[in-house]
């Protein structure tokens, strides 16, 4: 992979093609496991942010930060621009990502179910299946990412 040091010493017709290359949208990440996980986590945050503006406008802020952060993970992911910051431990922050939700929904969704709204407790029902969903993504992130790594370390 080229820096963007590299980048820079290239002639300008390829170093336009480079930049534009880097948000190409790679459409098999949208049916592998972390991109399903992804589009669950993003459409069950905005449905869960319908509900809480429907019912609770307090908590709606939660909601809508999360889905905004899952987007912008899921951006990073699909067009594989992730890769141009190598210096960032993205694993470890996809995991940090999914344990802050994992905290923030369960807060937020048992303090929602005590309003016994309608639109609230059926935030509180997808709040625990989108939990459910990010403790499965932050797993698959430590037995895929993160385990194999410490291992390594402990070997040499």
């Amino acid at each position: 992979m080229f820096s963007a040091w590299n980048r820079r010493d290239w002639p300008p017709e390829e170093r336009a093609a480079a930049e534009l290359q880097g948000f190409a949208v790679d459409k098999t990440f949208f049916s592998s496991l972390k991109g399903i996980l992804l589009e669950t986590e993003l459409a069950l945050t905005f449905i869960i942010f319908i509900c809480f503006t429907a019912s609770i406008s307090a908590y709606m802020a939660a909601a809508l930060l999360e889905f905004f952060i899952t987007l912008t993970f899921l951006f990073l992911y699909a067009t594989q621009y992730y890769q141009r910051f190598d210096q960032l431990n993205w694993p470890c922050l996809d995991f940090l990502r999914c344990l802050s939700a994992i905290i923030i929904f369960l807060v937020v969704s048992f303090a929602a179910v005590t309003s016994r709204e309608g639109a609230a407790i059926a935030a509180f029902v997808f709040g625990i299946i989108l939990v459910s969903v990010f403790a499965y993504d932050a797993f698959k992130i430590y037995r895929t990412e993160m385990a194999p790594r410490a291992t390594q370390g402990n070997q040499q």
